[in-house]
């Protein structure tokens, strides 16, 4: 006769009982794609063991450093970036070295943007992200967590 296994139930968080944590992250000479991934798993909450297709149980996100993030191989030069105006002719064209120059934290939030899902928890996944250029944030109330990968 077969064992039987123990009977286990799946744990659905409701809204209520979400309990967010704050991360801080830093991406000194590390590669943008790779940290993008990774940022992107947690401000979803997928990192954490209880976490539910349909509730927002995602984390906020510190990242600090953006401007020493790396691009591997020609990247840095052939990456495009594009912004449009609304009006006839009105696109600009920017590479990932202009933007890392004058916008270190835009490369990273773009990065990350892509990567999460296009809909509400996406977009609220999103305002959980807090970027800087410089080691220095504002977060210290919250008592982040360093988070290393």
């Amino acid at each position: 006769m077969a064992r039987q296994l123990p009977i286990q139930k799946t744990t659905l968080l409701k809204k209520e009982n979400v309990q967010r944590k704050w991360y801080v992250i830093d991406v000194a000479n590390q590669s943008l794609g790779r940290i993008a991934t990774r940022i992107a798993l947690v401000l979803m909450g997928k990192n954490d063991p209880n976490w539910t297709p349909h509730i927002d149980c995602g984390n906020f996100v510190i990242v600090v450093n953006a401007d020493k993030v790396k691009l591997t191989g020609k990247k840095i030069d052939q990456k495009k970036y594009y912004r449009h105006s609304g009006y006839p002719g009105g696109i600009k064209e920017f590479t990932a070295r202009q933007i890392l120059q004058k916008h270190p934290e835009r490369l990273i939030e773009l990065a990350v943007k892509r990567m999460l899902p296009k809909t509400v928890l996406g977009r609220r996944a999103l305002r959980r992200l807090k970027v800087y250029a410089g080691s220095e944030h504002p977060h210290s109330a919250q008592k982040p967590e360093v988070l290393n990968f």
